[in-house]
């Protein structure tokens, strides 16, 4: 490779999630890309989860002298450097050759969490050795226990000891932007349909090159087996779990489990009651049930609903530091985002992860710093107005 080129392929020059995400659609092919960005029918969940954001306020301290933010938290057990932890997402070897592995090395080098779907197209035996520790693993299956215990004891075999069950998935949210591309929901990349997409893979030569140049990941449609690690999965799409489901699992599983997909506190005690040790507050980033709330706007009420028997995380919306901040003064112990660190692998691979993660690094400590608070675990409702 010349030296021009190789300069072009590895440039990741962006300070933060929104200019990331110009430069990934430039890079990624529009039914890529819109498949990552989009959401169900209208969007109007979607963008409702940023937005809500906007309507809250903080309430700083003035004249604390020196304040050097301390980002450190433990979550489950573990003990991060900062408290956002890479959402599962399914696809991600579509976004870029490093996959599944780039994601987990990356959330290794800045010590925090990353979490591998099934269906992300990489093998957790694969991906586990890149970030011991610090890997979890959610389940998706759409035939029930059949799938399930085969997919729990390879992730346990991998050294995984944290399992993440999505609720929020008993069918496809309607993703319009996929069926505007002419393609079927979930999305597969593979060889053929390359070829029918020619235009749109000719017109990003970066991501075409780096794709043919690993191999294009193929994703089947029949029947799949636990040792496809999920990257045939794709095709099913659904996990219509129900809370009996979750009891099962837990008592197979025996460590420590996370319900993702969680809007209310009646559900967050149905979790618990289940066996959760944590739950998301989740509407899956605006691309499944159309009209849910923005997590943002229900995270007090999970909070208090579960009066400390569990750990509350929070996704949905978080493009900044100060929205980290936000969900931490809240009650979150932790957020996660899913497309932020999609759009920087895109960008430049598990470089890209990384870049990403110091965005919001950066910015959660000028945040901090301007707030007049010195520690992410001081961190309550008293810091926001009203």
């Amino acid at each position: 490779m010349n030296q021009s080129l190789k300069q072009f392929m590895e440039a990741s020059d962006f300070s933060s999630v929104y200019e990331a995400r110009e430069m990934a659609r430039k890079i990624l092919p529009r039914v890529v890309f819109d498949y990552v960005d989009g959401g169900a029918e209208d969007e109007v969940t979607m963008r409702a989860n940023v937005e809500a954001f906007d309507k809250i306020c903080f309430n700083p301290r003035m004249a604390q002298g020196p304040v050097t933010p301390n980002l450190k938290t433990s979550i489950l057990g573990h003990e991060i450097d900062l408290p956002v932890i890479l959402a599962p997402c399914g696809l991600v070897r579509a976004m870029h050759p490093d996959a599944g592995g780039g994601v987990a090395q990356a959330a290794r080098n800045m010590n925090t969490i990353s979490i591998l779907s099934t269906v992300a197209g990489s093998d957790v035996k694969d991906v586990a050795p890149r970030a011991p520790g610090l890997l979890w693993f959610q389940l998706y299956s759409t035939r029930g226990k059949e799938d399930s215990l085969p997919l729990m004891e390879r992730a346990k075999d991998a050294g995984v000891t944290h399992l993440v069950v999505t609720v929020d998935t008993p069918a496809l949210g309607n993703r319009e932007r996929d069926r505007r591309n002419g393609v079927q929901t979930p999305l597969r990349i593979d060889a053929r349909s390359a070829l029918r997409l020619g235009p749109q893979v000719l017109a990003r030569p970066r991501w075409t090159y780096q794709m043919a140049r690993d191999g294009l990941q193929t994703y089947k449609s029949k029947k799949s087996s636990p040792k496809d690690s999920g990257s045939e999965m794709l095709s099913m799409g659904v996990s219509p779990f129900s809370w009996s489901d979750i009891t099962w699992i837990k008592e197979q599983w025996g460590g420590p489990l996370i319900v993702k997909g969680i809007l209310s506190g009646r559900d967050a005690q149905l979790a618990i009651d289940s066996g959760a040790e944590a739950v998301v507050v989740s509407n899956h980033g605006g691309r499944q049930l159309e009209g849910s709330p923005a997590t943002i706007s229900v995270l007090s009420e999970v909070v208090s609903s579960v009066e400390g028997r569990c750990e509350v995380f929070v996704d949905g919306g978080i493009r900044r530091g100060s929205h980290v901040v936000k969900a931490l003064s809240l009650g979150a112990k932790a957020v996660l985002i899913g497309r932020p660190y999609l759009y920087g692998l895109a960008v430049s691979g598990q470089v890209g992860v990384e870049r990403v993660l110091k965005c919001f690094r950066s910015e959660v400590i000028r945040t901090m710093t301007l707030l007049g608070c010195p520690d992410v675990n001081m961190l309550d409702s008293t810091w926001l107005q009203g």
